[in-house]
């Protein structure tokens, strides 16, 4: 897989976790400290997870398997890097224009 391949897969791949993203928010109406705090919140001890967490650890588990496994390592990193680049563009660009604040919270 090409550096090319690499790049358009993971824009792709950010294109669709920030539309998936979008809907859950917009189209739903869901938002993550009102929705998830009483459930997942109580799960992680009051700690949000964003989703780009999951992509901070896909990246290492994408180095780890490469030489045995290297085209699912090249899919694992695009999604992680996707992940990173989803909740990061939801956050500081997304939110902070529709709704006045980027709500990176770390606790609920």
């Amino acid at each position: 897989m090409t550096k090319n391949r690499i790049f358009s897969g993971t824009l792709i791949w950010t294109v669709i976790f920030e539309a998936v993203t979008c809907l859950l928010r917009f189209g739903l109406r869901l938002e993550s400290t009102r929705d998830t705090a009483s459930t997942i919140g109580v799960l992680t001890f009051g700690l949000r997870i964003h989703h780009s967490y999951v992509g901070v650890a896909l990246i290492p588990i994408a180095m780890l398997i490469e030489r045995r496994w290297p085209q699912i390592a090249r899919h694992l990193l695009m999604i992680g890097i996707a992940l990173i680049l989803s909740d990061l563009i939801h956050h500081f660009i997304v939110l902070w224009y529709f709704v006045g604040s980027p709500q990176f919270d770390f606790f609920y």
